[in-house]
């Protein structure tokens, strides 16, 4: 006949325990080991079993192995960091390799208001915008609402998403780019698609919006989406189009959950911001953003965030975030270099004035006049590389190159443009005195140097942005001969996403560190995708980005949520004597920097670049002496005024923008007290560390202290434990960080690193199946002397099982699972919690003699029926009510409308049974 079986019951099946969790479907039984992990659940269907499933109980055997008072304390941890499916309003938390900041929590609270969630995350760089999306991801995940997920982002960005994923929230995904989905669809059967085959993915935006795959992505996309860097998806590009009507195909589906995110949500486009809001809700396509309602139906969808509203507002987040000091460095051409930029303008805008009436022959001089400029100013490998460089297939993308726009081939970043002026002798010369100045002094090289010889004293690890790829590689070499003794890597777009990560990574390692301090040298291939928080704590603008944005996108690779360093420097290189570097900082970067001080944030140039260009050149042109304006005076002029309102304008609507959004609907109050008490359940940083010291020390290799760092030896634990630790990836001495940000080359040991799950699991192991591990001695009763009281205390160890129903438009049931200490002095329950793990902590005074222990375990053991079918019942029963109360009030600060009833499972799992008598007794 076959057993009824629900989720937290007991059963005997293939001649072990096992605790049942909720099925997939009616057929099967999910059964995970009572002294395994989540990675050992297996599906059976009992009909097939050869050997019946039977319901069992888990008692605390008559034959317990004995123990002492360390062992027993470090029992109780283990059992505590061992559990994964929490009973509190939380589920999510103990899945996270990190303590999220209050703030963080706001978004997950806005999406459990929602019965489907869509948000568009709009909090600025460097805040955690990745870590809130994937809070709610998780969450959700672990409520049972979501069993698959793709995140779509630009190409570049895949990589980090799997690792973000993978470190922090435990999420094993896989990639989906054009060098991936062949690979992964061989040999899928004709009827099964990859999304069906790979329930998690991280798609490439640009691989997956071809017309030939968005049709089929949209039958086969999972419910859940996160979109990064939505703001990319709007336009009127060619690519953003393709992006935009892939998300709008997605948006068609009411039941999809959609998180967006990005730190330029609006820009004072406010067409775009709509098309954006659109995808939310076709409703919000009307941006009819003076009238209240609409406004007040949008903050239900939108959160929109600046650093400063974190650390000057209600959530005092100071510690979160390093000071930025902002310089800027200035220095002077000489020489050659100048004679040389000099001369470069001269022929730029002689050809500008040769080019006629037809506006396509004005603009197009005007483009290769500034593309050429730039990279005159960038170096003389730069410049070589333009002038030798034809164009003549290039036109169209000239425009957005010059101007540093995110377009869809991003691996071509930093490639210098070539020139679309015609060959002749003059071009020709500038060639050759181009070749010359590589060999020569160069006074911008000069001042980089100067400019880093005091941060490299002062102990700063600085990333140097170049423009192109020809001066990050003439920059590299020339300070590699001016700090021999540092580290200097460089990072361009000639190298794949894979290789640059690699070679970041190389800078970590313990090899390369040595003390040893480190400048990279980078391109914008590396302003987004890649953290750098963990290796530099500098950022020097070489080059000038024409994006205001750039500037943010490369400093926010390092000014960042767990940067260590307390201070980041940020260093804006320019030379006076150069009319290219004024005329940008004039136009462009001077009045971007007037409105992020005005705003708190930095908005991108206006759409319409012909203004831009006509301010350029008339800027260029009036540092030249005006010789060379004649006709194209007035023209120019009025470029000037029409960007200088098109700025005013940007600056009016962001400001307008922050004001209608500011999210200030939630305080820290009605988030921290929820999660502190989830803490207070699984653990603190600190109790993991103490925790992993104390099991190393039992296993015989203790944790070795280096400065900050701790050194795991674990090629020294016993062969069982090593290669268990060895399919986690970790072999030899793991240097492991205490306290976040950790320092680079190390991981934080959290409660769910690999080391303390690993430790944790077989402790457990060891106390329930003493075979596993026999020299262990983790014994589950115990009694010994004790200051910690004053008459004979009783400790139950207990594992408490209870089932969650989610009471919502789809009835969900779920297994949650605590630890428990609870004290009972004769009947009574005296405490429970963290106090009676302090008590279970306090060091016994003495060793009992052996009739003595066995006198008290023996009574208590004797006692303990009585005390499950009554004072511990009542605990337990008493503990599913509160957390009730908990769901309750946390459903009630997000708005929700679902409620939750905790049914308890009795009786609980007796792990341990100590007995503590008064010193001197």
């Amino acid at each position: 006949m076959r057993v009824n079986v629900s989720p937290g019951d007991i059963v005997r099946a293939r001649g072990r325990e096992w605790v049942a969790l909720p099925p997939p479907d009616g057929d099967v039984l999910a059964l995970r080991p009572l002294s395994g992990n989540e990675n050992d659940v297996v599906l059976l269907n009992p009909d097939l079993e050869l050997t019946a499933v039977e319901p069992a109980r888990f008692d605390l055997p008559a034959d317990a192995a004995r123990t002492v008072q360390a062992k027993a304390a470090l029992l109780s941890d283990a059992l505590r960091l061992t559990l994964r499916r929490g009973a509190g309003p939380f589920r999510s938390a103990a899945h996270l390799s990190f303590e999220p900041r209050t703030y963080q929590l706001v978004p997950l609270l806005m999406a459990l208001r929602l019965q489907v969630p869509r948000l568009l995350i709009a909090d600025d760089v460097g805040i955690g915008k990745t870590i809130e999306a994937g809070l709610i991801l998780r969450e959700l995940m672990d409520r049972g609402e979501v069993d698959s997920f793709s995140v779509l982002c630009p190409p570049h960005l895949v990589d980090q998403w799997l690792i973000e994923l993978k470190d922090r929230f435990g999420i094993d995904a896989v990639p989906v780019t054009s060098g991936t989905a062949t690979r992964l669809e061989r040999n899928l059967p004709l009827a099964q698609t990859l999304f069906d085959a790979f329930p998690f993915t991280v798609v490439s935006l640009d691989y997956i919006k071809a017309e030939k795959r968005r049709d089929g992505f949209a039958r086969a996309c999972p419910d859940f989406v996160i979109v990064d860097e939505a703001h990319a998806c709007v336009g009127t590009h060619k690519g953003k189009q393709q992006r935009f009507d892939l998300l709008q195909g997605l948006a068609k589906d009411a039941n999809r959950r959609l998180i967006m995110l990005t730190a330029t949500p609006h820009s004072g486009d406010e067409e775009a911001f709509a098309r954006l809001l659109s995808l939310i809700d076709e409703e919000f396509a009307s941006a009819d953003f003076d009238n209240t309602r609409y406004r007040e139906r949008l903050a239900r969808h939108f959160v929109q965030r600046r650093r400063v509203d974190l650390i000057e507002g209600d959530w005092d987040e100071t510690r979160s975030f390093p000071k930025h000091e902002t310089t800027e460095f200035s220095y002077r051409l000489t020489g050659p270099h100048l004679d040389f930029q000099e001369s470069v303008i001269d022929y730029c805008l002689g050809v500008v004035s040769r080019a006629g009436n037809q506006r396509r022959d004005q603009r197009l001089a005007f483009w290769g006049t500034l593309a050429l400029m730039r990279c005159v100013g960038s170096s003389p490998a730069a410049a070589l590389s333009a002038l030798r460089n034809r164009a003549s297939n290039e036109t169209e993308r000239l425009e957005p190159r010059i101007y540093d726009e995110d377009g869809d081939d991003e691996d071509a970043v930093d490639l210098e443009p070539g020139t679309v002026f015609t060959s002749d002798p003059e071009l020709l010369a500038l060639l050759d005195r181009a070749s010359g100045l590589t060999t020569e002094t160069d006074p911008k090289i000069d001042a980089l140097v100067s400019t880093l010889k005091p941060l490299i004293k002062d102990g700063a690890n600085p990333v140097v942005f170049c423009r192109y790829l020809a001066t990050a590689e003439y920059v590299k070499e020339r300070l590699r001969k001016a700090f021999g003794k540092l580290t200097v890597e460089v990072v361009t777009g000639e190298l794949t996403p894979d290789e640059r990560r690699d070679r970041v990574a190389e800078m970590a390692s313990e090899d390369s560190q040595k003390d040893t301090q480190r400048i990279l040298v980078a391109t914008d291939c590396l302003s987004e995708g890649i953290n750098l928080q963990q290796l530099f704590d500098t950022v020097v603008h070489y080059d000038l980005s024409w994006n205001p944005t750039r500037h943010q996108q490369r400093e926010g690779r390092v000014d960042r949520f767990g940067q260590p360093a307390e201070l980041v420097r940020s260093i804006m290189m320019f030379s006076p004597d150069s009319a290219i570097d004024g005329a940008v900082l004039d136009v462009i970067l001077r009045k971007a920097e007037e409105i992020r001080k005005a705003t708190g944030v930095t908005v991108p140039l206006p759409e319409e670049r012909g203004a831009v260009t006509d301010a350029l050149m008339a800027s260029m042109m009036l540092r030249r002496g005006g010789q060379q304006q004649l006709a194209l005076d007035l023209r120019l002029e009025d470029g000037t005024r029409a960007i200088e309102t098109r700025w005013r304008d940007a600056s009016e609507n962001e400001k307008k923008s922050r004001a209608r959004f500011a999210q200030n609907a939630m305080k820290p109050g009605e988030v921290a007290p929820e999660w502190n008490k989830v803490k207070d359940l699984l653990g603190s940083p600190d109790d993991a560390r103490q925790f992993v010291d104390r099991a190393m020390s039992k296993f015989g290799v203790p944790l070795e202290k280096k400065g900050p760092v701790h050194l795991a030896h674990v090629h020294a634990l016993e062969p069982s434990l090593k290669e268990k630790l060895d399919q986690r990836g970790l072999t030899g001495s793991v240097r492991l960080a205490t306290a976040e940000p950790a320092p680079s080359g190390t991981s934080l040991l959290t409660r769910t690193h690999p080391l303390t799950s690993a430790l944790a699991e077989s402790l457990l192991e060891a106390s329930l199946e003493p075979e596993s591990l026999p020299d262990l001695g983790i014994g589950r009763v115990g009694a010994w002397p004790t200051p910690a009281v004053t008459v004979v205390t009783r400790i139950a160890l207990l594992r408490l099982r209870y089932k969650l129903t989610i009471h919502a438009r789809k009835e969900r049931l779920l297994l949650a699972e605590e630890a428990a200490l609870v004290a009972l002095q004769g009947d009574k329950i005296v405490a429970s919690g963290n106090a009676v793990r302090d008590w279970l902590s306090t060091p016994a005074t003495a060793d009992l003699a052996d009739i003595a222990r066995k006198r008290l375990t023996d009574a208590a053991k004797a006692d303990l029926p009585m005390m499950l079918a009554g004072p511990l019942a009542d605990f337990i029963r008493q503990r599913a009510e509160e957390l009730v109360e908990d769901h309750a009030r946390l459903r009630a600060a997000a708005g929700a409308a679902s409620r939750v009833s905790v049914e308890p499972v009795l009786p609980p799992d007796v792990i341990g049974l100590f007995v503590l008598i008064p010193d001197g007794a």
